[in-house]
């Protein structure tokens, strides 16, 4: 790990490029040596707000840059809505830095286990074919093959309603929202996605 040069090492550093000689000694020449130590504690604070800097590029060590992060990001998240504390933020950085994405059930039950639904799975729909379909099974239509459900089991409790708010709150507002919004960002562009709360 780099470490930052401190204002004594920049100093003697320095002092280390003045021509040799008595003349330019300390003792001959104190403005000279003020003007050098004033010079090293600048090169000294630029050092360290450089390493700063590069801390600031890894997802570990980011701070300062947390709203560049998060404008490149484009976050806040659009479904999720502005999280509070700064390590919520953080965390939401790194998630969106390092998740890889996908279109396997798998990944959707990842997403809605995430914003709280653990017990969540997906029921891929298919379209009726001979050989495949048995006497008195429902047909369906040949859409079907191009839709899933993602049974999510009760709604989440929270949300504004109306006796529970105070005045000026919004209403409305539901958790269940947030995990619709992101399974529907998420689904390829070429599925009918629908989302169950509750019994099947």
């Amino acid at each position: 790990m780099a470490v930052a040069r401190t204002a004594a090492d920049y100093h003697q550093q320095l002092v280390a490029l003045l021509p040799p000689g008595p003349a330019w000694e300390e003792e001959y020449q104190p403005e000279l040596h003020a003007l050098l130590k004033a010079f090293a504690a600048e090169f000294a604070r630029v050092d360290a707000r450089g390493l700063q800097l590069q801390n600031e590029s890894f997802l570990d060590g980011f701070h300062e840059l947390l709203t560049d992060w998060e404008r490149v990001l484009d976050l806040p998240d659009e479904c999720l809505g502005a999280t509070g504390t700064v390590a919520e933020r953080k965390a939401m950085v790194r998630l969106r830095l390092v998740e890889l994405g996908g279109q396997t059930p798998a990944y959707y039950v990842q997403l809605a286990a995430r914003l709280g639904y653990r017990n969540a799975r997906v029921q891929e729909l298919r379209a009726s074919r001979t050989g495949r379909t048995r006497c008195g099974q429902h047909l369906g239509t040949w859409n079907a093959q191009f839709m899933w459900v993602l049974h999510v089991g009760e709604r989440l409790a929270g949300g504004s309603r109306a006796g529970l708010t105070v005045c000026g709150e919004h209403l409305g507002s539901n958790p269940s929202n947030a995990l619709v919004c992101v399974i529907r960002r998420a689904a390829p562009a070429h599925t009918l996605e629908y989302v169950n709360f509750g019994e099947e």
